[in-house]
């Protein structure tokens, strides 16, 4: 498998594949094509080079599965996305589309370090809502 580093835009593809999975028995490139409203020509571009980094498994005109390397990844994509929705939703009090909409933009970049913090402080404020109530009621004018 190459080390390479995940792009952003490789992590959306490796998030779409992971999720459709799991609702789904199996994913073609016609489906992520749709879901991330891109081209089929990009979808295959992606598709052969998340299947180099040995993240899935991809031949043309076949479905799609994803390996035990790429399910890592696409979870800790998937972990980001739903932190950072938590955080908006439930400590800035934003709507849930403006929640997923920055959550999207910003997985790909937060650090390792911003993510345990954030981590720690979502599940205080999970843990000690009683705490929270005064500085929630501050910020939420």
């Amino acid at each position: 498998m190459t080390k390479k580093q995940l792009t952003s835009g490789l992590e959306d593809y490796i998030e779409v594949i992971s999720n459709h999975l799991k609702y789904h028995q199996k994913v073609r490139a016609i489906d992520i094509s749709r879901e991330l409203n891109v081209s089929r020509a990009s979808v295959s571009e992606a598709l052969k080079r998340l299947a180099d980094m040995g993240l899935i498994n991809y031949s043309r005109y076949d479905v799609i599965s994803i390996t035990e390397e790429g399910e890592k990844a696409a979870q800790r994509v998937i972990n980001r996305h739903n932190l950072l929705k938590s955080f908006f939703t439930e400590i800035l009090g934003l709507e849930d589309n403006e929640a997923v909409q920055n959550a999207c933009k910003i997985e790909h970049v937060i650090t390792e370090n911003v993510y345990n913090r954030l981590t720690d402080y979502v599940k205080f404020n999970r843990e000690h809502p009683e705490l929270m109530q005064e500085f929630l009621s501050a910020i939420r004018k």
